[in-house]
C-alpha cells in the first residue's frame, strides 16, 4: 500500500495534496585557480568513491539484466501453467454435463463441444473424448464411445485406451484422485502418418455413477463408469502457450521429467545448441495434472555490454571530482554544486514516480481512491474510467454499488473496508457489471482515504449461470430435466409429509412416437417434442412443474390440486390438447396422442422411487388399456401388482449388470451317433447371482427384461464377454469346436448388431467359424426380413446359425426355406413326450427328415434319459442337449468369482 501512496501523493488528479518541495536549481560556479596540492588531494579523495560507485552501478546493471531475464522466465512458466489450467477448466466444464445427465448422447456431447468453442482458446486441441469403463476378470477395457469433433478423429471411436499405457495410467490415476491428470506423452492415433508430429498428451477427469461425490478411493473405483479426456498435439500446445516475444527472444525447451526417463516435448530452436547461452540458462518446473514439465530457458542473444564510461557515473563522477578539486576553496562553487546535485536527484525522483503512475494507468484492474469522510472519489485509473465513465472522479464511492447494505457500510465513519466482495457496480449511462471488490483504509499526507481495487467478473458469472442452467434443464425443450424434476418432486413429498397440501404427479408418454422418428427422422421427432412442450406448458398454472424425463416421456408436478378430481381435470385438459394437436412435417401430417398415469401424493410414507414407479405403472396400464387415456394408480389393481413385480425384476437385473453379477454357464451339445473328434460344442446359458449369492435362472427375469427393453443390453453383455474370453469358456480352451450364443428378438431389430459382432470378432481375433448364433422361431417369424439380412451378413464371414424351439407352432416349415440356417433345434416339449406321445414322435421324425433334406444338422433339446437318446438315434437326430448328456457348468474364467 506504500507504493500506491507514493503514486497517489504525486498525482495531479488530487486537489489539496502537496506535490513535493521544489528544489531551487542554479548553475555551477566558474573555474578558479588554487594550490595544486590541495586540489590533487581533493581529486584523489573524490575519485575513490566514484570508482567504487561505478563498480557498484555496473554490478547493479548486470543484476538488473538478470532480474529482467528472471521475469521473462517467470512469465514463460506462468504462461505454460495458465495454458494447462485452461485445458483443465475445459474438461471440468464438460464433466458438469455428465454429472447433470444420467446418459450423455453423442448429440449432447457434440453440442457442449460446439457451445464451448474450445479451439478459440486452445487451437492445439485435437479431440474431446469419453471412454467407457468395462471391467473384466483379466483387466478393464476402456473403449472410446463419444468423440468431438468427429471429423478428423474417426480413428478414436471404439479405440480401447487400455492399449495405450500412458493414456490408461492417466485415466486410472484421475479415477483414484478425482483430480485432473495429464498423461505421459504418447503417439496420437489421429496423426499416425509419416511426416506428422504425433506426440500428444491427454488431460483426464473421471466420470462416476450418479449420486453424492465418492468419499474415498474404494468408492471411486466401484462407481467409476468412464474417463473424460481432451487430447493435444504437445508441440502445438506448448508453442501456442508461449507469448510471441518469448518465442522470438528466448530459447525454450520442455521435457517431461515425471518418470525415471525424461521425455523431450518441445524445443523452440532445435537447430541451436545451448553453448550460445553460456551460463545464462535457467530451469523451472511446471507441476500440473500429476506431471512435472521442466522448462530450460536461455536468451537467444547475449545482453548488451555495460560500459563503465557510458553506463555508470564514472565519467560524470570524474568530472565532478575534478571540479571539486579545482574549486575546493570556493564556498560558492561548493554550494552551487550541491544545488545542482540536489536538482538531479529531485528530477530522478519525479521521473520514477511518473513511471510508476503510467504503469498504474495500464493495469487491467479498476483502481479508485476516495475520501474516507463523504466518499468523494479523487482518483480513478484508466481501467476504472473505461468501465465506470470518464466523469467517475468526483462521484461518491458508495453510489457505485447497487447493494444498499454495502452502500450503507461505506458511509459509516471509520469503516474497515472489505475484501473480495462480489458486488454489482454501475454509474449513470454505463452498463452495470459484476466485480470482485476489495476496499482498504489508507492514510496519505495526513488524510484518511479509501483505496478500492476491483476486477470485472461478469463473464465468469455468466458462464457459471449457463452451466447451472444446463445442469437443470433439457436442452431440446428448455424444460426441467429429470434430475431437477426429481429434486422438486422430493421437496413436494417432504412437504406433504410435514402436513402440506395434496399434490399430484402426472407421467405422460406419447403414443406412437417411434413411428414419427422412423418415418420422418429424429429431427422431426425433436421438433414435435419441442412443440408439445409449449402446448403442455400453456395448460398448467404458474406453480406447476413440467419436465422432460427422457425420450418422449414428460412429468408434471401439480401443486395443491385439492384432490383426485382436480388432478383429473388438469390431466384431461393436457390429454385433449395433445390429442387435438396435428403435427405437420414436410407435407405429412401426424395425429398425436398421449397416455397419462396419475399418482396422488397424499401418503407421507411414499418414497421418491415409489412415486416414480407408481406413475410409470399407471402410464403403462393406460397404454395397455388402449392408449390416449388417463389411469390413476391404485395399489389394489392386479395389473399394477403384476407390473410392480416386473419392475422389481427389471431393477434387480439392472443392479446385477451394474454390480457385475451376471454369470455364464455352458452345456455341451453332444453328437448322438458317434463321439466327436473335432472338439466339444457348447451353448452358453445366462444366470445371475442375487443379493444372497444364489443363482437365478432365466425364466424368472427374462420376461421382465423383454417387457422393459433390457434384452439388447443383456445380449450385448453376453456377446462381448463371451468373445473377449472365448478360449477361457471351456476347459478344452482353444480346442472348443463351436460356441452357441442366443440372440433375442429385440437385439435382432438393431441395425448395427452385425457390424458390432464382426468388430468384436476382429478385435479379439476369434475365428467366426467357431461361433454359432441361436434365434428362436418366434423372433425369426416376427422379423423375417431383418433376420435373413443378419444371417447373410454373418454367414458371409463364417458364422453359423441355429433356429431354436423349432416346431413349437408348426409354422416354421413355411419359413424354413427362406432362412439360411445351419442347425434346427427341435422344441424340448416334443422330446420330453416322444416316448409316450406318438404325435410328438411323429413331429420329431418330420422335423429331422425335413432338416436333413435341407442339408441341416438337427439338435434335440431336453434330452433327459438314455431311452430318449436311443430313440433319437433311430430317428437320425444328429446332436442332443440335456441333463443326461451334460449338466451345465460355470465357464472357466468366472470360476474364481463363484
Amino acid at each position: 500500500m506504500r507504493s500506491w501512496g507514493l503514486l497517489l501523493r504525486t498525482s495531479r488528479d488530487f486537489d489539496g495534496f502537496s506535490s513535493g518541495t521544489q528544489v531551487p536549481i542554479g548553475r555551477p560556479p566558474s573555474w578558479r585557480s588554487g594550490a595544486w596540492l590541495p586540489s590533487l588531494a581533493v581529486l584523489l579523495l573524490c575519485l575513490a568513491p566514484v570508482l567504487w560507485l561505478s563498480k557498484m552501478q555496473q554490478a547493479r546493471a548486470v543484476d538488473a539484466q538478470e532480474q529482467a531475464f528472471g521475469k521473462l522466465v517467470e512469465r514463460t512458466q506462468a504462461a505454460m501453467l495458465a495454458q494447462l489450467r485452461t485445458c483443465g477448466l475445459l474438461v471440468r466444464s464438460v464433466q458438469t454435463l455428465f454429472i447433470a445427465s444420467e446418459e450423455v448422447s453423442p448429440q449432447e456431447f457434440e453440442f457442449i463441444y460446439s457451445n464451448l468453442k474450445p479451439r478459440a482458446h486452445l487451437p492445439s486441441l485435437q479431440a474431446l473424448a469419453f471412454a467407457e469403463h468395462q471391467p473384466g476378470l483379466y483387466g478393464s477395457r476402456y473403449p472410446t464411445r463419444l468423440v468431438a469433433p468427429l471429423e478428423g478423429n474417426e480413428a478414436l471411436l471404439e479405440l480401447d485406451i487400455s492399449r495405450q499405457p500412458a493414456n490408461r495410467r492417466a485415466a486410472e490415476l484421475s479415477r483414484d484422485t478425482d483430480e485432473a491428470v495429464m498423461s505421459a506423452p504418447f503417439r496420437l492415433v489421429q496423426f499416425d502418418q509419416p511426416g506428422q508430429a504425433a506426440e500428444g498428451v491427454t488431460l483426464r477427469l473421471p466420470i462416476f455413477s450418479p449420486g453424492a461425490p465418492p468419499a474415498g478411493i474404494e468408492e471411486r473405483r466401484r462407481r467409476f463408469v468412464g474417463s473424460l479426456a481432451v487430447s493435444f498435439q504437445v508441440q502445438s500446445l506448448i508453442d501456442w502457450a508461449l507469448p510471441a516475444d518469448i518465442r522470438e527472444g528466448l530459447h525454450v525447451a520442455v521435457t517431461d521429467v515425471t518418470g525415471a526417463r525424461p521425455a523431450p516435448l518441445y524445443d523452440s530452436h532445435p537447430q541451436l545448441g545451448w553453448t550460445h547461452a553460456g551460463e545464462r540458462v535457467r530451469e523451472v518446473e511446471v507441476n500440473y495434472g500429476s506431471r512435472i514439465w521442466r522448462m530450460r530457458i536461455a536468451p537467444l542473444h547475449p545482453p548488451p555490454a555495460i560500459s563503465a564510461w557510458q553506463d555508470t557515473v564514472l565519467l560524470p563522477g570524474a568530472l565532478i571530482s575534478l571540479l571539486l578539486a579545482l574549486l575546493a576553496g570556493s564556498l560558492a562553487g561548493t554550494r552551487r554544486r550541491a544545488l545542482e546535485l540536489g536538482w538531479k536527484m529531485s528530477h530522478q525522483y519525479r521521473e520514477s514516480e511518473e513511471r510508476f503512475r503510467r504503469l498504474n494507468e495500464l493495469l487491467p484492474a479498476l483502481v479508485l481512491l476516495a475520501e474516507a469522510r463523504g466518499g468523494r472519489i479523487r482518483y480513478a485509473n484508466q481501467a476504472a474510467r473505461n468501465q465506470l465513465g470518464a466523469d467517475v472522479t468526483g462521484m461518491s464511492l458508495p453510489d457505485l454499488f447497487e447493494d444498499d447494505g454495502l452502500r450503507a457500510q461505506l458511509l459509516e465513519p471509520g469503516t474497515g473496508g472489505c475484501e473480495n466482495v462480489e458486488a454489482v457496480l454501475c454509474t449513470p449511462g454505463q452498463r452495470p457489471f459484476w466485480a470482485s471488490v476489495s476496499i482498504s483504509p489508507v492514510e496519505l499526507d495526513g488524510h484518511a482515504m479509501l483505496l478500492m481495487v476491483a476486477s470485472d467478473t461478469t463473464e465468469q458469472r455468466e458462464l457459471t449461470d449457463m452451466l447451472s442452467y444446463q445442469a437443470s434443464h433439457d436442452m431440446l425443450t428448455e424444460l426441467y430435466n429429470r434430475r431437477e424434476f426429481e429434486r422438486r418432486l422430493d421437496r413436494a413429498r417432504a412437504s406433504r409429509a410435514a402436513g402440506g397440501p395434496v399434490n399430484a404427479l402426472l407421467y405422460i408418454d406419447l403414443d406412437q412416437f417411434k413411428l414419427i422418428n422412423d418415418t420422418s427422422g429424429h429431427i422431426a421427432g425433436d421438433q414435435l417434442l419441442a412443440q408439445l412442450a409449449l402446448v403442455m406448458r400453456e395448460q398448467l398454472r404458474g406453480e406447476d412443474v413440467l419436465a422432460r424425463l427422457g425420450g418422449d416421456e414428460f412429468g408434471v408436478l401439480l401443486s395443491d390440486v385439492g384432490g383426485r378430481e382436480g388432478a383429473r381435470e388438469v390431466a384431461e385438459r393436457i390429454r385433449r390438447k395433445i390429442d387435438g394437436y396435428v403435427f405437420v412435417w414436410e407435407e405429412t401430417s401426424y395425429a398425436v396422442s398421449a397416455s397419462i398415469g396419475v399418482v396422488m401424493i397424499e401418503h407421507p410414507d411414499a418414497s421418491l422411487d415409489d412415486l416414480l414407479a407408481h406413475a410409470d405403472t399407471a402410464c403403462y396400464l393406460a397404454k395397455e388399456s388402449g392408449r390416449n387415456r388417463i389411469h390413476f394408480y391404485s395399489a389394489h389393481d392386479d395389473d399394477a401388482t403384476r407390473r410392480q413385480s416386473e419392475m422389481e425384476w427389471a431393477n434387480r437385473l439392472r443392479w446385477a449388470v451394474d454390480e457385475h453379477r451376471l454369470m455364464l454357464k455352458y452345456q455341451e451339445i453332444q453328437p448322438l451317433a458317434a463321439a466327436s473328434q473335432d472338439g466339444p460344442r457348447i451353448e452358453l446359458l445366462l444366470r445371475f447371482r442375487d443379493e444372497n449369492g444364489r443363482p437365478v435362472v432365466p425364466g424368472a427375469f427374462i420376461p421382465a427384461a423383454e417387457r422393459y427393453g433390457l434384452m439388447p443390453m443383456i445380449d450385448r453383455w453376453v456377446i462381448e464377454t463371451a468373445i473377449a474370453h472365448f478360449d477361457e469358456l471351456h476347459p478344452a480352451g482353444t480346442g472348443v469346436r463351436m460356441v452357441t450364443l442366443n440372440l433375442s428378438g429385440a437385439s435382432i431389430e438393431e441395425e448395427a448388431l452385425g457390424d458390432r459382432i464382426l468388430g468384436l470378432l476382429r478385435t479379439h481375433r476369434v475365428d467366426p467359424r467357431r461361433v454359432c448364433f441361436e434365434i428362436t422361431e418366434t423372433a425369426a417369424v416376427r422379423n423375417l426380413s431383418r433376420v435373413a439380412r443378419l444371417i447373410e451378413q454373418l454367414r458371409a464371414e463364417g458364422c453359423s446359425f441355429a433356429l431354436d424351439d423349432f416346431g413349437a407352432g408348426m409354422s416354421s416349415f413355411g419359413y424354413l426355406k427362406n432362412l439360411p440356417v445351419d442347425f434346427i433345434k427341435i422344441d424340448g416339449s416334443f422330446i420330453r413326450d416322444m416316448l409316450e406321445d406318438p404325435m410328438s414322435e411323429a413331429i420329431v421324425r418330420a422335423v429331422a427328415d425335413i432338416g436333413h433334406r435341407r442339408g441341416l444338422r438337427v439338435v434335440a433339446e431336453w434330452v433327459d434319459s438314455s431311452e430318449v437318446v436311443a430313440a433319437l438315434v433311430k430317428l437320425g437326430v444328429d446332436y442332443g442337449q440335456g441333463f443326461v448328456l451334460h449338466e451345465p457348468e460355470q465357464v472357466v474364467f468366472q470360476r474364481g468369482d463363484a
